[in-house]
Order: C-alpha cells, then structure tokens, then sequence
C-alpha cells in the first residue's frame, strides 16, 4: 500500500498536510480554511468531501485555527487532545459531538491508517507530532518540536519519509528584527529546531525515502537556505521545502 502526502501550506500564517494511506483520507492541523483546504486540494486532484478526519497537533492558532469550521461545513470529525482542546476552546467553536479526544502518546486507526502521536516538548498544552502507518510504510509529521528530543531521532530512524520543522537560520535569528525575548523563545527548548538541527536528524535517519522541510519562518529562514544548509551538512536524499503560499506537489512512499 503507498502512501501519499503533500503541504497545504506551511508556516505561521497556518499550517495544514493532507495525507492518504489506506482507505483513509486525513488533514493535519487545520490552519488553514475549509474554503483554501478544498482549493488546494482541488489542485492536486483531490476532493475536500473525501476527507476522513482532521487531526490536530497542538493549540496554537497557525494549527488549529479553523477546526470547528471543518466540523461545521463538512461534519467531519476532529482528532483532538482533551488539553489541547480545553486551551483552544476560547478561540475556537468546537462541535462537542463531532470531536474524538486522544492523549498524546496514543494511537488509533482511521480506515486501515494507523496514527501514532509522539508527545513533543513545544510551548503548547499538548502538543504532538504524528506518525502514519499502513502495511510496511510510515510516514512522519514532525514539526513544532521544541527541541531535539531523546525520542526524536529513534523515531524518525525508522520512518520511510517525514515532513519536519526547519524553521530558522541561527544567524539570521540572532541578526534579525525580532525583540530579545522571542529569539530566546525560538531557539529555547520549548520553540522551534533550526535548519542545522533538522539536518543532522535527516541525515541519521538512514532510511528516509524523502524529506520535505516545513514550517520555515518568513523572517529568518529562507527556502533555499533551508535547502542548502542540508546539502552542506550531506544529507543526499530527494529534499522538498513546504511553501506558506501554496501547495506542494503530491508526494509518496
């Protein structure tokens, strides 16, 4: 069985990936509106009305912004943390009887898609990243990790591909506009990992089939950057680097 996944859009202005395996049809994190989801959808062949579930990482509006409008316009229903949604609940309207509550660290099964989430270190109240398994095939969401884990690099050790965070360049943070107490966020334990942390986690992951690099600042991180820095640091396999303006093309394993 493949699996196939591509980027709706990656990025603080919203973050959502669309991922099929097995009979499921799932998006992560919805960031982005049902209206820009079913476009970008349309785009690469798929129908928004198909979707199964929409499954989300943590808390923060560029992630879960419009769950309840997903519910609202199509039924369908929402993966969710009971922390998470308790923390989101001010800024979101959730349908109560079209949620399913997990825990991170749990897992469950969508249509023969099995979903692992894997509990990360983000300044959130719960956050998650996501593995998807169907037959002998796993696919990783990584993103909005904190920092490098211990769990991290065992887990993405044996993934077949992965979507992770690359989301600053360590010198354009520090010579960049932000004010002193968001560059220690960014960089702290509880923010986000760099485009040199990504890399070395890609290039120690010896069988990845693909990498795509996600949520990259607009202000210190560039696409190209992110790209190159793996490069140097000799990661070899097939690279792709998540837009915040489009989708990416489908991709699979």
């Amino acid at each position: 069985m493949q699996i196939r996944a591509a980027s709706l859009q990656s990025g603080s202005n919203g973050n959502s990936i669309y991922v099929e395996a097995g009979g499921a049809r799932l998006i992560f994190d919805a960031g982005i509106s049902p209206a820009m989801a079913a476009k970008r959808l349309a785009s690469l062949g798929r129908d928004i009305k198909d979707i199964d579930a929409v499954i989300i990482s943590h808390d923060h509006a560029d992630h879960v912004k419009f769950a309840g409008s997903y519910q609202k316009k199509y039924g369908l229903p929402v993966y969710i943390s009971m922390l998470t949604m308790a923390s989101a609940c001010e800024a979101v309207k959730f349908m109560p009887d079209r949620v399913v509550h997990f825990f991170a660290g749990a897992s469950f099964e969508i249509k023969g898609a099995v979903v692992r989430t894997v509990p990360t270190p983000h300044d959130s109240a719960d956050g998650a990243a996501f593995v998807i398994s169907c037959g002998k095939k796993s696919l990783g969401i990584f993103t909005d990790l904190g920092h490098v884990f211990s769990q991290l690099e065992e887990t993405l050790g044996a993934l077949d591909a992965v979507f992770i965070e690359s989301n600053y360049d360590p010198q354009m943070l520090a010579k960049g506009p932000y004010p002193p107490f968001l560059k220690k966020r960014i960089s702290g334990p509880h923010g986000h990992i760099s485009n040199q942390e990504s890399a070395k986690l890609v290039k120690t992951a010896g069988k990845l089939r693909w990498a795509c690099l996600a949520h990259l600042s607009e202000t210190n991180n560039t696409p190209a950057l992110a790209l190159r820095t793996h490069r140097e640091l000799g990661v070899k396999i097939p690279l792709a680097a998540a837009s915040r303006y489009q989708a990416s093309h489908l991709m699979e394993i």
